[in-house]
């Protein structure tokens, strides 16, 4: 019931950058943490990054310093700065969302299609 719509992967060389844009779209919905997943081949999913709706910011030990989450509340939008790419940043990077509907509902992680991260040379 809440849908999550990806945007911003593609191909980057090594040290290069992308942005990724995550929109959570569902009347009725209060949406809390908001994060962004990666799943490489043959490995398993990993937190990349999350996000509190007070903007608290966790980050993989990998990935600090060089990616940067934000959210703007007012779009349910979450987005993935991502600097100074590594090829082993390749991956399927996927966007979550835990929303309730309303106050006492138990809340739900939903989850984007997923968009194709590769960094090569």
């Amino acid at each position: 019931q809440v849908q999550l719509v990806e945007s911003g992967g593609g191909l980057a060389q090594p040290g290069g950058s992308l942005r990724l844009s995550c929109a959570a779209s569902g009347s009725g919905f209060s949406i809390n943490a908001m994060g962004w997943y990666r799943q490489a081949p043959g490995n398993q999913r990993e937190m990349v990054a999350t996000i509190s709706s007070s903007l608290t910011t966790n980050y993989a030990d990998s990935v600090k310093g060089r990616f940067t989450i934000s959210r703007d509340n007012a779009k349910n939008t979450v987005y993935l700065q991502m600097n100074s790419l590594k090829p082993e940043d390749t991956a399927v990077y996927y966007c979550s969302a835990d929303g309730r509907r309303f106050s006492g509902a138990p809340t739900y992680k939903y989850w984007g299609q997923g968009t194709q991260v590769t960094v090569s040379s």
